[in-house]
């Protein structure tokens, strides 16, 4: 089952969010606290649309997610999606984007965009699931020290 997020959701998320991204593929060190403030962020967001998926009243799987505002016809921007590692591969994430591509209807959004490490599985789920890779947008950052 999938269903709107509450705040109540979120400390399960961030426990999924740590054991989904604190491994070696993913190189990241979440801590409960982080995960949650990280995630509590997006919740609190003013257009912020979340789901949260259950299987036997536990959550495993989540998206956060928040309208963008766009000059031609906002969209839904998926901040985070994650399921548990154990349950990953079984459809429950193509569930997830099924329920934010209803989502996008309903709203009458444009479509919905995201970022995703090219190094990881995920881009190739995203793509099996109607994404394509957006050649007219470059991802850029800088550190600072």
């Amino acid at each position: 089952m999938i269903r709107k997020m509450m705040k109540s959701d979120i400390h399960s998320c961030s426990e999924i969010l740590c054991a989904v991204y604190n491994n070696e593929l993913w190189q990241c060190r979440w801590t409960a606290e982080t995960a949650y403030a990280y995630l509590e962020d997006y919740f609190n967001a003013r257009k912020f649309a979340g789901f949260v998926m259950e299987e036997n009243d536990k959550i495993i799987g989540a998206m956060f997610a928040h309208e963008k505002i766009w000059w031609n016809n906002s969209e839904l921007f998926i901040d985070e999606m994650f399921v548990l590692p154990e349950l990953q591969r079984n459809g429950y994430g193509s569930m997830l984007i099924k329920v934010a591509e209803d989502y996008v209807k309903a709203h009458k959004l444009a479509g919905f965009t995201l970022s995703t490490n090219k190094y990881a599985p995920a881009p190739n789920f995203y793509r099996k699931n109607g994404f394509t890779d957006c050649e007219h947008i470059l991802f850029m950052c800088k550190e600072v020290e």
